[in-house]
């Protein structure tokens, strides 16, 4: 489902990716680790189209993603990809329920039908009795299930994780794992998890380490 090969990048002098190939099937939960600045969140962003890869390619469901741009890029994003990252990044103003709801806005969709599919989603999260809360009124585990919901709304065909359990204590951290498996066993949902956290890492389906700038176990 997601392939990527060869993926090089570069910041200045500063060799981060060195031809990283990486294969990542439907349903996979798939964590990413290595040591700091061995290129984990660079990759991760580079699949997620959040930033460009000097060279290589990436393919998401038999698209070249590598080469979109502009606003074609931007709605294949959102279409397709979610994102859960260490801070939930929820927009302060709003309340739980709007925070999942934006993504869907944004898209081609009807503010009635993402409304609906928002509110089924933070009710399978717990948090039928928090949608009208602000993040500053919530807990950080039910910010980060918040944010979980916010990666769904679009039905993407995978969300990447950058260091989701970072900002959580021990019982929130599991409960988060606990979250993605419970995830994937209802939608088949797809996962890359970038992660220090090696209770999560090794309870995914396979666990892929990278070194200095490249992938030296687990690729596929």
């Amino acid at each position: 489902m997601l392939t990527c090969k060869q993926i090089t990048k570069r910041y200045g002098s500063l060799e981060v990716l060195k031809g990283v190939d990486l294969q990542i099937s439907k349903g996979e939960i798939v964590s990413l680790v290595g040591s700091s600045g061995a290129g984990k969140s660079t990759l991760l962003h580079i699949l997620g189209t959040l930033d460009e890869a000097d060279g290589g390619q990436v393919w998401l469901n038999n698209v070249q993603v590598n080469q979109l741009k502009g606003d074609e890029l931007a709605g294949f994003r959102n279409r397709h990809i979610g994102f859960v990252f260490q801070f939930h990044h929820l927009l302060p103003e709003f309340t739980a329920l709007e925070n999942v709801c934006i993504p869907g806005w944004l898209g081609t969709k009807k503010k009635k039908e993402v409304e609906v599919r928002a509110v089924e989603l933070l009710k399978m999260l717990g948090l039928s009795d928090r949608m009208q809360n602000k993040p500053a009124e919530l807990s950080g585990g039910e910010q980060q299930r918040v944010a979980v919901a916010r990666a769904l709304i679009n039905n993407p065909d995978i969300i990447m994780a950058d260091e989701p359990t970072g900002n959580l204590d021990s019982t929130h951290a599991r409960e988060l794992h606990q979250l993605f498996f419970d995830l994937r066993k209802q939608f088949n949902q797809t996962f890359l998890i970038v992660t220090h956290n090696e209770e999560l890492a090794v309870q995914c389906d396979r666990t892929v380490h990278m070194k200095d700038g490249r992938i030296v176990a687990g690729a596929n």
